[in-house]
């Protein structure tokens, strides 16, 4: 039985996922973490990591930006394994993940859908063949309208695998409007649609001459990442330090 802290236990992610533990025979929520310390849950809530108390294997995290420092301090000073799915870190974030994970084991993905990851894997054989042909990269993202950061983290993390499997070399576009000129070819153009309630859609364009190749996938529920939430939480675990991603997890 994996024992679980859910921090952002009252987020919108933290209420499927809780849902979802109690359907799993193999995880359980023992204790969730959430700025205002407010409870609906059958396990206790504390106001930070810190005030928790309760023993546990690892800790999700589904919060904000603006709690990820107090989360990988506390995470790493009790060498307490973190998956953390919190998107629209800065670069100084990003580095206390790395210093975090020098202590603890910390499992960070952009998308905890096993679609997605699934994605990244054939996307990295295509993209240098298709690249190599001439086929311009682009990717467009669809998120609801309360979504805070664009473009999505998912996006930037397709980019980032095709244009290192592409030879690494591309810049990324974002917008395209001040600009009065034919498209470069070392370029990997991103678009971002906010509006309705979207979950996630994420299209990746390979567009050659005469043919266009599009890989696709569509989040009809917020439950797809909850689920690769606990897959990874049940695979990290035990693990020793260092930084994991879901590539670990899908094998």
């Amino acid at each position: 039985m994996t024992r679980i802290i859910m921090h952002g236990c009252n987020g919108r992610m933290g209420h499927v996922i809780a849902d979802l533990a109690k359907e799993d025979p193999d995880t359980e929520i023992v204790a969730g973490v959430d700025a205002h310390g407010e409870s609906t849950y059958s396990f206790p809530v504390f106001a930070s990591l810190r005030e928790c108390n309760v023993d546990a294997d690892v800790v999700i995290d589904f919060s904000n930006a603006q709690a990820a420092d107090t989360l990988l301090e506390n995470c790493a000073d009790r060498a307490l394994p973190c998956v953390l799915c919190t998107t629209g870190l800065s670069d100084a974030q990003l580095e206390l993940v790395k210093k975090a994970s020098q202590k603890t084991a910390i499992l960070k993905s952009a998308n905890m859908s096993m679609g997605i990851n699934v994605l990244l894997k054939v996307l990295r054989d295509a993209a240098p063949i298709l690249s190599a042909a001439g086929f311009d990269m682009e990717i467009v993202e669809k998120h609801h309208n309360q979504k805070l950061d664009a473009p999505s983290g998912t996006a930037l993390a397709l980019a980032d695998d095709i244009n290192e499997a592409a030879g690494g070399d591309f810049d990324y576009v974002y917008d395209r409007s001040t600009r009065r000129e034919k498209r470069p070819q070392k370029e990997i153009g991103i678009s971002s649609v906010r509006g309705g309630s979207i979950v996630g859609d994420h299209d990746v364009i390979f567009a050659g001459k005469d043919e266009v190749v599009t890989f696709s996938h569509m989040a009809y529920s917020r439950a797809i990442f909850g689920k690769g939430a606990l897959e990874a939480a049940k695979f990290l675990a035990g693990k020793a330090a260092g930084m994991y991603d879901m590539s670990d997890v899908i094998g």
